[in-house]
């Protein structure tokens, strides 16, 4: 999104946020939604009129566990079940560490640009709300590449 940074930018994560919450509005849940940039840390964060306050932190730890592991938290959450290789890491670094859905990287070109946490509704519903924020860099990528193209 942001031309040759290898970071998001708070420009990047207004519109990641506003994507995400487009989507909040359409499934009529009150979000909480962060975003962090590849050093994990936080660019932007906002909460929804009415989004529980509980889910501030949850957002926030989301869209840093998605960067540090550069894994969708979704993913993550398979591998620390019982019996799974990874089983207890949700109770490391700082029990900042989630292990359920709503936590994505934001990638182009396979490179992590940050993260994406959004809660607020079921995991189904937070995971949704991730997506369409992360949705919005492909797109607002896909749109830049087509400009560039056509100038």
């Amino acid at each position: 999104m942001s031309g040759q940074s290898s970071s998001l930018t708070l420009s990047d994560a207004r519109k990641i946020i506003a994507a995400g919450e487009r989507k909040a509005q359409e499934l009529g849940v009150a979000y909480n939604i962060a975003v962090v940039d590849s050093g994990g840390n936080l660019i932007a964060h906002e909460r929804m009129d009415g989004a529980w306050l509980g889910s501030i932190d949850i957002s926030i730890h989301k869209a840093w566990t998605a960067r540090a592991f550069d894994m969708p938290t979704q993913e993550l959450a398979t591998m620390a079940q019982s019996g799974k290789p990874l089983f207890g890491i949700n109770s490391t670094n700082h029990d900042r560490v989630v292990i359920f859905a709503g936590g994505m990287p934001v990638k182009l070109g396979g490179v992590v640009l940050g993260g994406v946490g959004a809660s607020g509704g079921t995991v189904e519903q937070d995971q949704k709300v991730v997506e369409a924020a992360v949705a919005a860099v492909r797109d607002e990528e896909h749109r830049r590449r087509d400009r560039a193209l056509h100038a």
